[in-house]
């Protein structure tokens, strides 16, 4: 998978010096019900940001917690050893939730956790789990090891593949915000008027985005127009100065901006590598593009997180032949129509603007337009992908970030979506400076600072 967005990074198996010390006074055992383990695996987590972090993604590979990599996932309790116990559930709870609902917790709170297979090899490769940090914090997590079956883990994000109005579409999404790809390689977003998961009901219902709220006004609707652009978030190459992208390869058909033949044309391949609570990832695949200088072939990987309004990214070349001009990826958002907020700072751009949402292809005006406040995008590229900024005009106008070329071929990035009819983020200024502090914990994403086995005395 290459590199991911918040994967820890700098382990030490046995903790020294100001780790060590962080880690000298444990706290005691945690219990739940008759769960009474008698090892665990300290971790600890460090936030080298002087600001506070909320429901932050923490992801740990496997060859980071080798004393964990052994494991099968109902023999794994992690918990926050900070926080609060939850008390023994009411027999009404117990009757409707049976015999796998937690019971009475003491030292700590269990945590919703995953152990993702990314490369569909039966072995785990990542923990992932979300807590919040507070600023400059080195905080403990334990992974309790023991068999028992209890903990209901309802879903905060979701991932599927859906045949939507007669072609196969990926959708991935958390409580806040929703991605499709209508277009394969070009995003369209829908945005919730509460926290919820309602992907589902779009594309097995097969409803209309812009018209979902009819269901339920709380689904919200759909709030990117996409057309020729780079929508919510599309790739592309530049060739020399020229700007090349999948859907529009020299035999495209180009009125309809999709490709043509399968076999003649560019051709894509969608799959959910994993759908779970805390994240869900779709994998993109592009094949036999040519762009009459040259050939690529890629894999786009997004993921949903729990709690949040964007989506992270990587995009990993598995064909990269450009002409004799060579090449530079390209990954850019659209330009909202009649944007009346921008903030364009190093690798950050947000666009915002008030909108009518409509359906851009009702073109008989047979559905009604609804007025928000505002809907806004955005792009954050990691600093250390040296990306260029600059506003393309052509095809809806797009603010794009040319990247050189790397020798590994991977390239990351971050999508973020925010209206006004949302629990949060009500004004264009609120949006913007929850993506500034999601880029900065994109860019110093938290760090593990050690991990040790422990046995109960």
């Amino acid at each position: 998978m290459g590199r991911l967005l918040w994967t820890a990074t700098a382990v030490g198996l046995a903790l020294s010096g100001a780790g060590g010390s962080a880690l000298a006074q444990s706290p005691g055992w945690y219990a739940q019900g008759d769960f009474i383990p008698v090892e665990r695996v300290e971790i600890v987590i460090a936030n080298d940001l002087n600001e506070d972090r909320r429901g932050q993604p923490i992801v740990l590979r496997r060859d980071q917690l080798p004393m964990l990599a052994d494991i099968q996932e109902l023999t794994a309790t992690v918990v926050d050893p900070d926080g609060e116990p939850r008390p023994e559930p009411s027999a009404a709870v117990l009757a409707r939730q049976g015999p796998h609902e937690r019971r009475g917790e003491t030292n700590g709170r269990a945590l919703d956790y995953q152990f993702d297979d990314l490369d569909k090899d039966g072995i785990w490769d990542e923990l992932v789990f979300v807590s919040d940090l507070k600023a400059g914090e080195h905080k403990r997590f334990y992974v309790y090891r023991g068999y028992q079956q209890r903990g209901w883990n309802p879903h905060r994000t979701h991932a599927a593949i859906g045949s939507y109005m007669r072609h196969t579409v990926p959708f991935w999404e958390s409580e806040n915000v929703g991605w499709k790809l209508w277009f394969p390689t070009d995003i369209d977003i829908y945005a919730k008027r509460k926290p919820l998961l309602m992907s589902n009901r779009l594309y097995m219902g097969n409803l209309d985005g812009y018209g979902v709220s009819a269901e339920n006004p709380d689904y919200g609707a759909d709030i990117q127009s996409v057309d020729d652009s780079f929508g919510g978030g599309g790739i592309g190459v530049f060739e020399g100065e020229t700007l090349q992208r999948p859907r529009f390869s020299p035999t495209a058909d180009v009125e309809h901006r999709f490709n043509a033949g399968q076999q003649s044309d560019t051709r894509y391949a969608f799959e959910v590598i994993t759908n779970g609570p805390v994240r869900s990832m779709v994998r993109i695949r592009t094949m036999n593009w040519n762009t009459g200088q040259g050939a690529y072939a890629l894999e786009q990987t997004y993921s949903a997180w729990a709690g949040q309004n964007y989506t992270t990214a990587e995009a990993r070349f598995l064909t990269w032949r450009p002409g004799a001009q060579g090449a530079d990826f390209a990954v850019g958002i659209r330009r909202r129509p009649g944007q009346n907020f921008e903030v364009q700072d190093g690798n950050l751009v947000v666009t915002a603007a008030p909108e009518a949402l409509r359906n851009p292809d009702d073109v008989e005006g047979l559905q009604q337009q609804a007025p928000i406040l505002y809907a806004g995008t955005a792009l954050v590229v990691p600093d250390d992908e040296n990306g260029r900024y600059q506003f393309v005009e052509t095809r809806g106008g797009n603010h794009v970030y040319r990247i050189p070329a790397r020798a590994d071929g991977t390239y990351r990035y971050m999508l973020a979506a925010g209206w006004s009819e949302g629990e949060g983020l009500k004004t264009p200024q609120e949006f913007a400076d929850y993506v500034a502090a999601s880029a900065r914990s994109y860019n110093s994403p938290p760090r593990l600072e050690g991990a040790r086995v422990e046995q109960k005395p």
